[in-house]
């Protein structure tokens, strides 16, 4: 099987390196597109054959309907620090006055902005805040638009959770204020096979806040 990693909002392989450095893996990209279902159509095309799908945050959006659209070919399915339900009162435009607000001010006044409340307290260090704002600033406020767009146009997956047969791994950061742990319970309520796992001292960026007990989880669960 193939293994293919698929990276949140304004994020890349960086995210994923705790995992890559233990097993091979495709890290998709998908800051061209502007639908969920155009980087799901596009993801399942990186390998044929049966596939292992893991997601972060908007990129588990993506997992999911890469699930829907293939059931047969995704055999292992997991979801990081992310979200399954359709908008939120007010989300639409929160999200384009920061779309805005990367227009007018640049990337790194989005980064400065953005990722502190992504990241537990805790966790701010200069070093891994530093990487995060390099992964940021390696993308454009054209691809950032783009993103949003999907995730403002995004599919609702509890129409679809209850269908998803594979084994599924859901994941979170116990402090992820973003997507909060109770948001996960609801998910693993509607998913038929599947198990939560709680990362304590974590925020939004559990992958490399914690990426030892991240990778300790999900590269077994994935090769397995």
């Amino acid at each position: 099987m193939t293994a293919i990693l698929i990276p949140g909002l304004l994020c890349d392989g960086f995210c994923w390196e705790p995992v890559t450095a233990r097993m091979p893996a495709y890290v998709a990209e998908v800051s061209s597109q502007d639908r969920i279902e155009q980087m799901a159509v596009d993801c399942l095309a990186i390998a044929e054959g049966p596939l292992e799908v893991a997601g972060h945050s908007m990129g588990a959006r993506v997992a999911m309907e890469m699930a829907r659209i293939a059931p047969g070919r995704v055999r292992k399915l997991a979801l990081l620090d992310t979200g399954f339900g359709p908008l939120k009162d007010g989300e639409t435009e929160k999200r384009a006055d920061i779309v805005a607000y990367a227009h007018e001010h640049g990337m790194q006044a989005l980064a400065d902005r953005w990722l502190p409340p992504m990241v537990y307290e805790p966790n701010r260090t200069p070093t891994l805040m530093g990487a995060l704002t390099e992964m940021v600033l390696r993308k454009t406020p054209e691809q950032h638009e783009r993103q949003i767009h999907a995730l403002v146009h995004r599919p609702d997956a509890s129409a679809y959770l209850d269908q998803i047969a594979c084994p599924t791994l859901v994941m979170v950061g116990r402090q992820d204020a973003w997507s909060p742990v109770e948001q996960h319970e609801e998910m693993v309520k509607l998913i038929p096979d599947v198990r939560l796992e709680i990362i304590e001292e974590a925020g939004h960026f559990a992958p490399v806040e914690r990426p030892n007990e991240v990778a300790d989880l999900l590269v077994p669960f994935l090769k397995g």
